[in-house]
């Protein structure tokens, strides 16, 4: 099973639903770090569940990263992917800000490239600062696919920039064009 990591940051509330809302409903698990204040991710989920044929929700703790469903990590509150036995499910957890953010989108990243490594497609969508870059440079070290937002489509292209910096993209795409190319990159049987 493929495992899709979005980070996003400033647009990037506005940028998921564009991701989003094209996905169909037997997508891969898609595991969203979105920097929001506290309070905001319960109904930012529930509004892209709303626009989206796929399942979104605020995750929970456990729960298991399965075909059709999009979980958004929690405000103040870090995402990881774990993987026991042949399923992923998340942690959600606390601790200290990483790369100034909680959640961070380096960590989860970076436990996407250690749970699902080539079996993962990582996605910077716009944003102020460098959280995602480095992950992103994981994800790419691990074997997945890494895509990102390109500039001209982005309200914030300072997170994309980083990570092309680092070389961690595979490829920088407008916004409309990237839910095909995740789909593109999938092995047949995953999608």
């Amino acid at each position: 099973m493929t495992i899709v990591a979005v980070g996003a940051s400033t647009g990037g509330a506005n940028a998921l639903p564009k991701l989003l809302a094209p996905m169909p409903p037997d997508a891969p698990p898609i595991l969203v770090v979105q920097h929001l204040p506290e309070g905001y991710a319960r109904p930012f989920a529930e509004r892209l569940n709303r626009l989206c044929r796929v399942e979104v929700r605020e995750a929970r703790d456990g729960d298991d990263a399965r075909a059709g469903r999009v979980l958004v990590a929690p405000a103040n509150r870090h995402m990881l992917l774990r993987r026991r036995d042949d399923r992923y499910t998340v942690e959600v957890c606390d601790g200290p800000p990483f790369s100034r953010h909680r959640p961070s989108i380096d960590l989860l990243f970076r436990s996407v490239a250690a749970a699902a490594g080539r079996d993962a497609v990582g996605v910077l969508l716009s944003g102020m600062g460098d959280d995602g870059a480095a992950g992103l440079a994981e994800m790419r070290r691990a074997g997945a696919v890494t895509l990102a937002q390109d500039e001209s489509s982005c309200v914030v292209s300072g997170v994309p920039r980083h990570a092309i910096e680092r070389n961690a993209v595979d490829a920088t795409l407008p916004l409309h064009r990237l839910p095909r190319e995740i789909l593109s990159r999938l092995p047949r049987s995953a999608s």
